[in-house]
């Protein structure tokens, strides 16, 4: 972003200062009611609804062997209260998703042309219940339990990535291949082999490699250095509390994207949603993104749609700057 564009949209570190409590109100903390009953009821009519209302303009698509993924896929992080936020705002999600408002949000989101849901092996249930109602929308895993793959299979899954916390801590233990035998677990299943990660480097070394994979899961910020590496790169500095999102991380994993052929969905583009405060920062993580992957990649968003329509807001940024994409 230039600094024209910062002095225009804000910087996040400066912005504007709420108060404790229009934060939360704005995350959904304060107390809510809502009509449990009436609102079970709507979900069928949501997920029919979706079912048959693709939503009149679909998303552009990326191919992914046999399936086609729009290149937005919803996440799980806000489903499943993981707001790598505060416990505060884990609350608020936990409270303002049920099952039934998942359900409807999955919905909505097949509604503007969102085909791909990305999670884990928790909530395969809910998965089935939506594909019960009628609701077409595939699903992708998080996975790292041998024991898990044909569990994860049987429920319609049609691709399983190692999870990105375990892959990155074995890498830096210098035990990547042992999560070799899984991949091999999951491509005998008939699944899309994928890896999930934190780290460019991770990527890096699995194409030296040349292991039998499918796609990768990219997060865009290595958002779990340890202090040691963190003063390696800001210095003796007081080193932040909490996670640390880097603006200058994503132009590196952005690079070890477009260096593999492989599929890539990049996730925690927003910086799990630091940069969700002001609309600028949104298009522009938006389109920086979209300029740095390869038109064969897509991106994984958490929705939290308390508030604002997010899944037809995010699908309008990817028809936007989906364009920008250019082959490695």
């Amino acid at each position: 972003m230039s600094s024209q564009e910062q002095q225009s949209a804000g910087d996040p570190s400066q912005g504007n200062r709420t108060s404790r409590r229009e934060f939360l109100m704005g995350l959904g903390a304060l107390p809510v009611t809502a009509g449990a009953a009436g609102q079970a009821v709507a979900v069928g009519q949501a997920v029919a609804a979706g079912a048959k209302e693709p939503g009149g303009a679909e998303l552009p698509q990326v191919p992914f062997g046999k399936y086609s993924l729009s290149r937005l896929i919803c996440g799980a992080n806000p489903f499943n209260a993981g707001s790598h936020l505060s416990g505060f705002v884990n609350q608020a999600m936990r409270e303002y998703y049920p099952p039934e408002q998942i359900l409807k949000t999955l919905s909505r989101c097949r509604q503007v042309g969102i085909n791909c849901w990305q999670s884990s092996g928790k909530n395969t249930e809910l998965y089935r219940r939506l594909v019960a109602a009628g609701g077409r929308m595939q699903y992708l895993s998080l996975g790292s339990e041998p024991d898990d793959v044909k569990e994860l299979a049987a429920a319609g899954t049609i691709g399983i990535a190692h999870h990105g916390e375990y892959t990155d801590r074995l890498f830096k233990a210098g035990q990547l291949d042992t999560i070799h035998d899984y991949l091999k677990r999951v491509r005998d299943a008939g699944l899309m082999v994928g890896v999930s990660t934190h780290m460019p480097a991770v990527i890096d070394a699995i194409e030296s490699k040349g292991w039998d994979l499918d796609f990768y899961m990219a997060c865009v910020y290595e958002r779990h250095r340890g202090a040691a590496d963190l003063e390696k790169l800001l210095g003796q500095a007081p080193i932040p509390v909490g996670e640390v999102y880097l603006p200058n991380d994503p132009p590196r994993m952005f690079q070890a994207i477009r260096q593999t052929r492989r599929t890539c969905l990049a996730f925690k583009i927003l910086a799990a949603g630091r940069l969700s405060d002001r609309k600028p920062w949104v298009e522009q993580a938006f389109r920086q993104t979209f300029e740095s992957i390869k038109p064969t990649d897509a991106v994984i968003v958490g929705i939290y749609d308390r508030y604002s329509d997010q899944p037809a807001e995010n699908a309008a940024y990817v028809r936007q700057f989906s364009p920008l994409s250019r082959p490695a």
